[in-house]
């Protein structure tokens, strides 16, 4: 069966979470798609490229999350999440789905 890149399923993560949790209104919901796409990428992750890169792109992950709230200030939420969902797409496909 084929695999879900782990770029897909981490940059899906950051938008998904933002999505949900902007649709309904509930933080919450966002911040359960976040937590289960980034576990998911994060196996991946350790599958693919050894634990030390999965804690770092994991880390990386994380920090996106945490970064889109101040750059969403100046460029808007949605172009922050869709920037920062791109960054971590490509350190993920660089990192582990590239040698896949």
């Amino acid at each position: 069966m084929a695999r879900i890149p782990s770029a897909a399923v981490a940059a899906g993560g950051l938008v998904g979470g933002y999505g949900v949790a902007r649709w309904t209104r509930r933080r919450e919901l966002g911040g359960a798609v976040l937590a289960v796409a980034g576990a998911a990428a994060a196996s991946q992750w350790r599958e693919r490229a050894g634990g030390v890169a999965a804690g770092v792109l994991s880390a990386g992950y994380v920090a996106a999350f945490g970064a889109s709230h101040p750059l969403a200030k100046k460029v808007g939420a949605w172009p922050a999440v869709f920037g920062v969902a791109g960054v971590v797409a490509l350190a993920s496909w660089a990192v582990a789905d590239r040698r896949a």
